[in-house]
């Protein structure tokens, strides 16, 4: 079932479920709790989640509004801006995170989550970055109609380059 999550109150089960996804470390999910929940506080976060029946929670995305002034914002700028795509930064929702467990995905999970936040957004489009190689999630974004506006963008600490992607709201139904 696809809700509301309330993400400061289900934080540590969110990045269970990123941990398993996304595979990573404890050390890196104590630095990115820190970060959900300062964007928890930024103008119009919202978060949904995923639960089985029994209420277990397997899937999670948030975003807001964007805002030049976020770190996100200021390290994809120049890529963009090289792009001639730094107007995206404007007037877009942009998806923070989106993770599925691994025993959930590739069954709409991931979809449903998107669609169902961005449906909700007042913004024309949305923008959102994932690691840059040919994967499911990057296949799942195109068939939503994201298309790449720059490639090969680095973030500190990242251990491999990022894409960052936009697309027209609302996104693409199949």
């Amino acid at each position: 079932m696809i809700g509301p999550l309330d993400l400061a109150v289900r934080v540590d089960e969110a990045l269970a479920v990123q941990a398993v996804a996304f595979g990573l470390g404890p050390d890196e999910i104590a630095v990115r709790r820190q970060i959900v929940l300062r964007h928890l506080t930024c103008r119009g976060a919202r978060a949904l989640g995923a639960t089985t029946a029994d209420g277990r929670l397997v899937g999670f995305v948030y975003g807001m509004p964007n805002d030049r002034t976020h770190w996100w914002s200021t390290i994809v700028e120049p890529y963009l801006r090289g792009q001639g795509h730094d107007a995206w930064l404007d007037d877009s929702f942009v998806i923070t995170e989106l993770h599925v467990h691994p025993d959930f995905q590739n069954i709409g999970v991931g979809r449903a989550l998107i669609t169902t936040a961005t449906d909700a957004a007042a913004e024309p489009r949305s923008i959102l970055s994932a690691i840059d190689t040919e994967s499911p999630a990057r296949g799942l974004y195109r068939s939503l109609g994201y298309q790449d506006l720059a490639r090969q963008v680095v973030f500190p600490s990242a251990p491999k380059p990022y894409a960052v992607m936009g697309a027209p709201l609302p996104l693409l139904r199949r």
